[in-house]
């Protein structure tokens, strides 16, 4: 993917296996990806041709198990890690986002519904067919999820939903949506997930245009008296609270990788401009200051991409904590942010222009110190489960 793509080889945690499969995702980006994702962060949407193709590629299933239509045998988190690297090197992290929007919406299925369930929505997902978003953030409130609002009242065989979702990642073009509602009191121990099919009478849908991710659609959700059948509750009723919990830790490691992968593009990016480009007489590179930038960058991305990797062997061994995941998405987003605005000053005005992957990369800096659980929620939660203190 890039000059300074040989660091899987030097890691322990990376064999031929992880390399075969990078490889085989890099192809699949170079045919199907690149010479359409400039029209498709135009357009705001990815085809949904392409969720089929990725399915058909192997990358929608892997690691989910075999019996729903996915192929786990073999794998590890690190083949995880490996396909976000690969799906990075467009430039646009819009694609990751919405062509695995699964990756949050379908795992709380998989670890708390019930088997008829599993067998309805997992299949059609795994095979690119359909696909399912999640939906947690309320337009009143994101990291706050056990103050949310959109409630579901049973009534006979059925919930009726009312309320709404926003920042919804796939939302437009969402089959179904894992949604957190109140079922109960107020607190965390009145929450539930359901599972609402988005085309039912009730639901209504926004687009939202974004400065980042723009080939992902994102949007606002609506829901007036939406019925939603029994047979649809995700776990126990007022215990949705542990999916979304569980949901998190993976998440942000995933948000981390992006994070170190797309650094990785920005400074690709810089280094080549910096080897071509002449100023006073000879390369950028040849000037002390632009040498300091990129090894500057280099250091950070190792020391980041390091702890990534650290966390995912914790994972694998069951050694993980949430308070990790925590740190480590700020440890990410704040490095992604230091290369991608010194990538900038290595293009110069370049870097201004579109068409860039700096420029695309430098616009999409805050979804990921956002998205997931800003800075200062993910250092609050890190130091009450280290240090206590209050809520």
């Amino acid at each position: 993917m890039t000059a300074f793509d040989d660091w899987r080889a030097r890691s322990p945690f990376y064999d031929e296996s992880h390399e075969a499969l990078a490889m085989s995702v890099r192809r699949f980006v170079e045919r199907e990806v690149e010479p359409h994702i400039d029209r498709w962060e135009a357009e705001g949407e990815l085809p949904r041709e392409l969720h089929r193709k990725a399915a058909e590629a192997g990358i929608l299933g892997l690691r989910y198990p075999k019996r729903y239509g996915g192929h786990e045998e073999g794998f590890d988190i690190f083949h995880s890690l490996v396909v976000t690297e690969e799906l990075a090197a467009c430039g646009a992290g819009g694609l990751g986002a919405s062509l695995m929007t699964h990756g949050i919406g379908l795992p709380p299925v998989l670890a708390l519904g019930s088997e008829e369930l599993k067998r309805r929505i997992a299949p059609p997902v795994l095979a690119g067919q359909k696909i399912i978003a999640l939906g947690i953030t309320e337009a009143g409130g994101g990291s706050d999820v056990a103050n949310l609002k959109t409630t579901a009242v049973r009534r006979g065989d059925h919930y009726l939903v009312n309320g709404g979702k926003m920042f919804i990642t796939s939302g437009m073009r969402a089959d179904w949506l894992t949604c957190a509602v109140r079922t109960g009191g107020q607190g965390a121990g009145g929450i539930s997930l359901l599972l609402i099919e988005m085309d039912s009478e009730g639901v209504e849908r926004t687009r939202l245009d974004k400065m980042g991710w723009r080939c992902s659609d994102t949007a606002a959700i609506h829901f007036s008296d939406v019925h939603v059948p029994v047979d649809n509750l995700i776990g126990p009723e007022n215990g949705g609270l542990i999916g979304i919990m569980r949901n998190f830790n993976g998440e942000r490691l995933g948000m981390a990788m992006g994070c170190c992968a797309y650094a990785r593009v920005a400074m690709a990016e810089a280094a080549d401009w910096a080897q071509q480009r002449e100023t006073f007489g000879k390369p950028l590179v040849g000037h002390q200051s632009i040498r300091i930038k990129l090894a500057d960058m280099e250091r950070q991305i190792e020391a980041t991409q390091a702890w990534v990797d650290l966390c995912a062997w914790q994972v694998r061994e069951g050694r993980d904590r949430p308070a990790d995941f925590a740190m480590l998405k700020v440890q990410a987003t704040r490095m992604l942010e230091a290369v991608a605005r010194e990538a900038a000053q290595v293009l110069g005005g370049a870097s201004y222009i579109t068409g860039s992957k700096v420029e695309r990369i430098y616009r999409e800096v805050r979804v990921n110190a956002i998205g997931g659980g800003s800075e200062e929620i993910m250092l609050d939660l890190a130091g009450r489960q280290l240090f206590g203190g209050s809520r």
